[in-house]
């Protein structure tokens, strides 16, 4: 691989990193059926190396999600603790973000923050609403739309390089938009705040442009007051795979496994535990633009269909980012191909 792509590749590390955080969140919560993390969040180079300086990243994504008559989730709905059957949901939301990554080393790594949020549509319809231990019908199918907009959504990171060999910790959160609504099925807000963190790594080498990340995490979820709902901790574990191609395109396949390890508690768990599992995988393909002197684009699409769930929708899902960032610095030949930003 070239010097000039060796200098290309924290760029696409960047902007993948702020292709995070859309969903509609009746199909996301556990209460619904899915866990306040959205698996499939950390893809290719979530650790690698990134240039200093702000990034500003668009991702436009789509999801579709489906539950047979035969699956019940609580919901908002009007109803504290209402319980509904078969759910079918979409989402076309936009994320929008921005990432200052600090020149200056912190504990001898590199230190990122980024602040998201998502205006979007997102249409929820469910085949019955039921209430009371037995599950009695008290109404038939429901359909609601709404045009709305995401919880604020944080990460930090820090990270470190070792030549090929790449580590990050990171901690994301929500900041509650005031947009929930208890009474409406379709929210793209959570409705509860939520806390994740957890640690990467990435292989990386730019000779052979072999990559190879992976990233795990735990969430914690404070009680939804509305629904007197609380989450089960979450553990998840995104990973992905690529090969460069040319200096400026990669393609591979990205995955993820996701399991929530305790149950669902409060007044409105009337489901019990409701512990939920999801195992996906998919392809996806990345390419880098030439923009301004000084800046440069990175294009990724790819897409996540679920081959396993239990006590959640079946999903998936397509992701489009387009990110800009400045221009890496070129190498010299006495410079490594990877320097030590971390």
């Amino acid at each position: 691989m070239s010097g000039q792509m060796n200098a290309r590749m924290p760029l696409i590390a960047g902007a993948v990193a702020l292709a995070i955080f859309a969903q509609p969140q009746e199909t996301r919560a556990d209460a619904g059926g899915v866990g306040f993390w959205l698996p499939g969040i950390f893809g290719s180079l979530a650790a690698a190396p990134v240039t200093p300086g702000w990034a500003y990243s668009t991702v436009y994504l789509h999801l579709q999600a489906n539950a047979g008559a035969g699956q019940n989730f609580v919901t908002s709905n009007g109803v504290r603790g209402s319980v509904v059957a078969g759910i079918n949901a979409h989402a076309d939301a936009l994320v929008q973000g921005f990432t200052y990554t600090s020149p200056l080393p912190v504990l001898g790594g590199q230190a990122g923050f980024s602040v998201l949020a998502a205006p979007g549509n997102v249409g929820v319809g469910v085949d019955a609403s039921l209430t009371g231990p037995r599950g009695n019908t008290i109404s038939g199918s429901q359909i609601d739309n709404r045009t709305t907009l995401s919880d604020i959504y944080y990460q930090g990171t820090l990270k470190w390089n070792q030549g090929v060999h790449n580590e990050m910790i990171y901690v994301t959160g929500n900041i509650p938009s005031g947009t929930y609504d208890s009474s409406r099925l379709a929210n793209l807000s959570a409705g509860f705040v939520a806390i994740d963190a957890g640690a990467g790594y990435t292989y990386l080498d730019p000779k052979s442009g072999h990559e190879f990340s992976v990233v795990g995490g735990l969430t914690y979820s404070a009680i939804n007051p509305y629904l007197q709902y609380q989450n089960g901790i979450d553990f998840h574990v995104d990973w992905a795979a690529s090969q460069f191609v040319s200096k400026s395109v990669h393609v591979g396949v990205a995955g993820y496994f996701y399991q929530q390890i305790t149950d669902d508690s409060g007044p409105g768990a009337k489901l019990g535990g409701f512990r939920g599992r999801a195992i996906g995988i998919g392809p996806q393909i990345g390419f880098i633009i030439p923009l301004s002197e000084g800046y440069q684009g990175y294009l990724n699409v790819r897409g996540y269909k679920d081959l396993e769930v239990e006590n959640r929708a079946n999903t998936w899902s397509t992701w489009v980012t387009f990110a800009v960032s400045a221009t890496p610095p070129e190498k010299t030949p006495s410079t490594p191909a990877i320097s030590r930003k971390y």
